[in-house]
């Protein structure tokens, strides 16, 4: 598979090639925002790790193009520690974050992590639609469908149809990225259950991400922004205080 560096500073993306390539990763690097975007048009990359501090061309534009015409997972590079930069990230659309100083060894974690989860979302994509067309299903529960490969989640105010990857507040759609949306299928899958940060991170993220909690936290904060921004939206994500996060349906009005 092909990895696209974007990153002015040499020494840093020099390093992440080695990495990567004794991964078994091919990569290519581009210096600056331009330059990225000419690369990723010709090479097609299979993933993108965007650094924010770019020439020319800041990270953001370059994650706000890449988006206008593909939808390539992006992992995003960030020297600053505050959260500003991070939630504008996921909301253009990047997939994940790294704050530096990291490992590279932590870069070929997420990069796999990030992969191997649009791997199995492309996968199962696949499936529904080559399992379409067969007519309407009859009896179904409102709240959910039965069975392991339920297609679409039902509850008031909110439908999740999964293998499209479309959600609908209120019948208006809302765009989710790769990891809002997986956060709101494992959290609706299982209403009442209190998932924790850590539980949150191996099924979004992958067994082998390094990240820490924070990382669900700022997702959790940007789906939610999204979700309520729809008049009359439900308000099914809970906090629940030193633990971690559920989904509680509403009752119908």
């Amino acid at each position: 598979m092909k990895i696209l560096i974007i990153e002015d500073e040499n020494n840093i993306a020099q390093l992440i090639r080695l990495y990567l390539e004794q991964a078994g990763y091919e990569v290519v690097i581009a210096g600056d925002g331009v330059a990225g975007l000419e690369l990723h048009a010709r090479e097609k990359p299979d993933l993108v790790i965007l650094d924010l501090m770019l020439p020319a061309l800041d990270g953001m534009e370059v994650c706000r193009r890449i988006r206008a015409w593909a939808d390539t997972p992006i992992l995003m590079l960030t020297a600053r520690q505050g959260e500003e930069d991070r939630i504008a990230g996921l909301e253009l659309g990047a997939d994940d974050y790294l704050v530096k100083p990291f490992s590279p060894r932590e870069v070929v974690s997420r990069v796999r992590a990030i992969l191997r989860r649009t791997a199995l979302a492309g996968a199962g994509a696949h499936r529904a639609g080559a399992a379409g067309g067969n007519g309407s299903e009859g009896g179904q529960n409102e709240q959910t469908r039965q069975g392991s490969e339920r297609e679409e989640l039902r509850f008031p105010g909110l439908v999740i149809n999964i293998p499209a990857r479309r959600v609908e507040v209120n019948g208006q759609r809302v765009a989710l990225t790769v990891k809002e949306f997986d956060l709101l299928v494992v959290l609706a899958s299982s209403p009442e259950r209190v998932f924790t940060r850590e539980v949150l991170l191996n099924k979004v993220w992958g067994y082998d991400y390094l990240g820490d909690g924070r990382t669900v936290d700022v997702h959790i904060g940007t789906l939610r922004k999204k979700i309520e921004a729809v008049p009359g939206a439900p308000r099914n994500i809970k906090t629940v205080w030193g633990v971690g996060y559920k989904f509680e349906p509403e009752a119908p009005a």
